[in-house]
């Protein structure tokens, strides 16, 4: 199996500033692993809109990643924007892939109903957004791991129609 071609994207104001370290992107990068994916990308960016957006197309467009995984960002304070930056970046929607993360979250904790992240694809580009905290985040990716594969090949065009 060919290595997918992954980006990490950080949203932190205190990880962008070195004020804190990336344990989230640390954990998306182990289990990425698990599907044979290679981080080519990885970036801590502030929570600043513009700034997930475009690195988001750049990711997409520029580097041609065939997944995209943010964390951070995703809940309600006035900073979170990852959810809007990707709705501005995204041409469909996958909302089963996040309601699926919600749902497993949900089980664990009240708060998960507080989540707005989103996934969703440009191109041939899967783009999930994950919560801040590793055991978010790890809790989330077991969730997707096992279709994630099944969802980059019908994306890609490499594997046909179901029958």
């Amino acid at each position: 199996m060919s290595a997918w071609k992954v980006g990490i994207l950080t949203s932190s104001d205190k990880g962008a500033r070195g004020e804190r370290e990336d344990l989230s992107g640390q954990v998306i990068r182990e289990m990425m692993l698990d599907i044979g994916g290679e981080v080519v990308v990885y970036q801590v960016v502030p929570d600043e809109f513009d700034i997930l957006r475009n690195s988001m197309v750049t990711y997409c467009d520029e580097l041609n990643l065939d997944l995209i995984v943010t964390t951070g960002g995703t809940g309600l304070a006035k900073r979170d924007v990852t959810p809007e930056a990707t709705l501005a970046v995204i041409e469909r929607e996958v909302p089963g892939m996040a309601e699926a993360m919600r749902a497993v979250s949900l089980q664990k904790t009240k708060f998960a109903m507080l989540s707005r992240a989103v996934v969703g694809t440009r191109g041939n580009t899967l783009i999930i957004n994950l919560p801040g905290s590793p055991k978010g985040v790890r809790e989330c990716l077991e969730v997707l791991l096992p279709v994630l594969p099944h969802a980059l090949e019908i994306l890609q065009g490499k594997m046909g129609e179901h029958k």
